[in-house]
């Protein structure tokens, strides 16, 4: 499933392309009525972590969620090839999405009640990390599990989530009500760093310059998700910091990288 980093830049890509302009709008699946939006003018993308937001001067939104499977692309305008389920274009543009677990259009206070549900999400300027901190103090729940609860930090996956502990000294396994402010602040302040990073340069790249490549005097990594990390997708490999293999764990279905050795601590280094 994408990262929050991925959908916020999906968002900016249609204000970029059609924001402020009628456009076109069909379903070629025919599994969505675009019909009311077809000519109207699209104002601009939005995104609360995972949701993707389509807001049109009519007031109304679509409001989408890829979920596992969905695809949005922005292609040359031509025959659509696939399934699908929203196209929207401008003439010479198209933006076609593919598989989402969600298609629907919403009204204001629709979109609204997304947002309230949503926790903070560290690329909003109006994200407000005491409300994530506030679940994460009271619960029993691991650290890593909480920081893959979009009520706690919206957008936050698998890949940021074990690069965010490994970067801050923390077992995955230590429970939320023993996180103090001052490491959740930590955490907060660099998931908004890695995050606003992966926007701008389309991948997820977590290791310092200190770390990477040039410096350690190895192959860049390769891998679909691009950008170097330190534990993600590394099971048994050597951390880049201290050498120990890294580890690899399933916590509540989804799979958890870590450095035994450099992640021991209920704060950061």
């Amino acid at each position: 499933m994408p990262e929050g980093n991925v959908i916020h830049g999906i968002a900016d890509q249609f204000s970029a392309t059609f924001g402020g302009r009628p456009v076109h709008a069909s379903s070629p699946q025919g599994r969505f009525d675009a019909s009311r939006l077809d000519g109207v003018v699209l104002e601009g993308g939005d995104a609360v972590g995972k949701h993707l937001f389509l807001d049109f001067a009519t007031a109304e939104s679509v409001h989408i969620h890829l979920g596992l499977i969905g695809k949005l692309r922005f292609e040359p305008l031509a025959e659509p090839w696939g399934q699908v389920r929203l196209r929207i274009h401008d003439g010479v543009t198209a933006a076609d999405l593919r598989g989402p677990q969600w298609c629907r259009i919403i009204s204001p206070d629709e979109r609204a009640a997304v947002v309230a549900a949503s926790g903070p999400d560290p690329l909003r300027e109006d994200a407000d990390p005491e409300r994530g901190y506030a679940r994460v103090r009271r619960s029993g729940k691991s650290i890593a599990a909480l920081l893959m609860d979009q009520r706690v930090s919206a957008g936050v996956g698998n890949i940021f989530r074990a690069e965010v502990l490994f970067r801050n000294g923390l077992d995955p396994t230590i429970p939320g009500r023993e996180i103090d402010r001052r490491t959740w602040d930590a955490l907060w302040v660099d998931l908004v760093g890695l995050m606003h990073h992966a926007v701008v340069v389309g991948a997820i790249d977590t290791v310092r310059d200190e770390h990477g490549p040039e410096a350690q005097n190895r192959p860049p990594r390769v891998d679909a998700h691009g950008g170097e990390v330190y534990v993600y997708r590394r099971a048994g490999q050597p951390c880049l910091l201290c050498g120990t293999p890294v580890s690899i764990g399933v916590l509540e279905g989804r799979n958890m990288y870590w450095c035994p050795s450099c992640q021991r601590g209920p704060s950061a280094p």
